[in-house]
């Protein structure tokens, strides 16, 4: 979802080389990067391959870089509404399960699980790739702050860039795992709480034991 959103943007902005590339697509083996799904295997921590853009075709952008941060956003903003979905769904099936008194059903079980862990595994997805980093995502957003000259300086170092911060990813996954928990902590506080609340607020109206959040 998060690559194919990537290609859907850029089509939007008038580009169709992922299109063309067979990008555009909720099919998961045209994003697999064989070596990023190899280190996913091996380490619980992978890659897909970046969509292809070309900048220069963003016809429908007001400018190069604008048509950037649109593309570059729709990826992460993917997972935030498909996180927002999950806790939703999570709050529903458990009002339903109490409400019917299911919730010892396995199935319930299941459901719960799945949709509690799609919305941490969703959101841990979007906060990561905000990061300003090259070659994530949140540089090509964040970076639209910078000097355009700076801007496409840094962007030549993405390679290498991307190299360094790999191989800390893969060594100093507790420290990057403090980072991005502070960073989440604003993204629970406007979609899980709310959310959250709102059905707590249903339940008590219905007489049932509020969830805890």
């Amino acid at each position: 979802m998060h690559e194919a959103s990537h290609a859907y943007a850029a089509f939007r902005m008038g580009d169709d080389t992922a299109a063309l590339s067979g990008r555009l697509t909720l099919n998961p083996v045209k994003h697999i990067d064989p070596l990023g799904f190899l280190m996913f295997l091996l380490l619980g921590i992978g890659y897909a391959k970046p969509v292809p853009i070309n900048p220069a075709r963003f016809t429908n952008a007001k400018s190069t870089r604008q048509g950037i941060v649109v593309t570059s956003l729709s990826g992460p903003l993917s997972n935030i509404i498909l996180g927002a979905i999950s806790w939703f769904l999570y709050c529903l099936i458990y009002t339903v399960a109490v409400g019917f008194a299911w919730v010892s059903s396995p199935v319930i079980f299941v459901l719960l699980q799945l949709f509690s862990s799609l919305y941490v595994v969703n959101m841990w997805l979007a906060v990561f790739n905000l990061l300003p980093v090259p070659p994530l995502d949140g540089y090509k957003i964040f970076g639209a702050l910078l000097p355009s000259d700076l801007y496409y300086k840094i962007l030549q170092q993405e390679r290498i860039i991307g190299l360094v911060f790999i191989i800390i990813v893969v060594f100093f996954r507790g420290a990057l795992s403090t980072v991005l928990g502070w960073i989440l902590v604003p993204f629970d506080f406007i979609i899980r709480q709310p959310i959250g609340w709102i059905f707590q607020q249903i339940q008590i109206a219905l007489g049932l034991p509020p969830m805890p959040i």
